[in-house]
């Protein structure tokens, strides 16, 4: 199992990020969660296949309609193997 943390910037607060990613992420079948942080962005922690993980960051990229993602950064993290399913917060 791979795990990774996203921190993703732009617009991507208020404007569905959060469920949108969890949506990807289920539809993957990754553990994990998002969340919002106080500066604006929005921290994404998804553990599962590297291909999986390979493809929710593609979407990352692009977010939901509304979003406007400026970058994404990512690092690998041990795995969180007590994590079940995908929250949002």
């Amino acid at each position: 199992m791979a795990c990774a943390k996203f921190i993703v910037s732009g617009k991507v607060q208020g404007v569905f990020f959060r469920a949108s990613a969890r949506a990807e992420a289920e539809r993957l079948r990754l553990r994990g969660y998002a969340r919002n942080l106080s500066d604006g962005s929005v921290e994404v922690v998804a553990i599962g296949d590297e291909a999986a993980l390979s493809t929710l960051e593609a979407w990352l990229h692009r977010g939901p309609t509304h979003a406007r993602v400026a970058g994404v950064d990512r690092e690998e993290l041990a795995d969180e193997t007590s994590l079940e399913g995908f929250s949002i917060s």
